[in-house]
């Protein structure tokens, strides 16, 4: 688990293919591995990966092919910028929410802009992912978590603050730029939790999360929305 609070921006040092995957090297930049340990949890841009190897300057992970489809990491490069957060402890504060390092897709900012000395960023989302976006709530972009300020269909708006701008990567994205996207695990659990018995049949997917399914089990009236 992770809190979404960046600790570092490292660099990609090397990648190198093995059997179909790719070992990843990164030079950690300024995060303290003095206490880190094989086999311990790293989230780079937002997915948790294991360390395989530590070196003086970073750590090499093993990054499968499924992860390598699904995220953005398949698209890096030496010298590409990365965030970099390791795993919370019981003594860890819980500055931003709770992350599991697990991407849930893949968005794309397809605005940007300034105001005062904030950004504020606007990112298209896979419609699946969607209904977990609410305002106000928290969504995880390449690791950082945020608030989200507005919703429009599956497009969000964020601002950023000029910490966050210097502190992560997200100061170099750019219209077009790919990035990796985690909901929120509360509205991921409630979904599956209000389906009840329906979430062990096999079959198609459930529909999820309706104002008619609300209504249905109590939560809504049938008029709402």
């Amino acid at each position: 688990m992770f809190t979404g609070i960046i600790q570092s921006i490292g660099r990609i040092a090397r990648l190198e293919p093995r059997g179909g995957d790719v070992r990843l090297s990164i030079d950690a930049g300024k995060l303290d591995l003095t206490h880190a340990s094989l086999g311990d949890s790293i989230a780079v841009n937002g997915i948790c990966l294991t360390a395989v190897e530590l070196t003086g300057r970073g750590f090499a992970a093993d990054v499968s092919r499924e992860t390598l489809s699904l995220t953005t990491l398949g698209t890096l490069t030496p010298g590409s910028p990365v965030n970099l957060e390791p795993a919370l402890t019981l003594a860890t504060p819980l500055g931003g929410h709770l992350v599991s390092g697990h991407v849930d897709g893949v968005g794309q900012i397809i605005e940007q802009r300034e105001d005062a000395r904030s950004w504020r960023l606007r990112i298209q989302a896979p419609a699946e992912l969607a209904r977990y976006i609410a305002p106000k709530g928290s969504i995880c972009v390449d690791g950082t978590s945020l608030t989200v300020n507005q919703v429009d269909g599956a497009v969000f708006e964020l601002n950023i603050v000029p910490h966050t701008l210097t502190e992560t990567i997200i100061g170099g994205y750019r219209s077009g730029t790919r990035v990796n996207l985690e909901v929120d695990l509360i509205a991921r659990y409630l979904e599956r939790l209000l389906l009840g018995d329906a979430a062990a049949e096999s079959g198609p997917a459930k529909p999820g999360l309706t104002m008619g399914f609300l209504a249905q089990h109590g939560f809504a009236r049938s008029g709402d929305g």
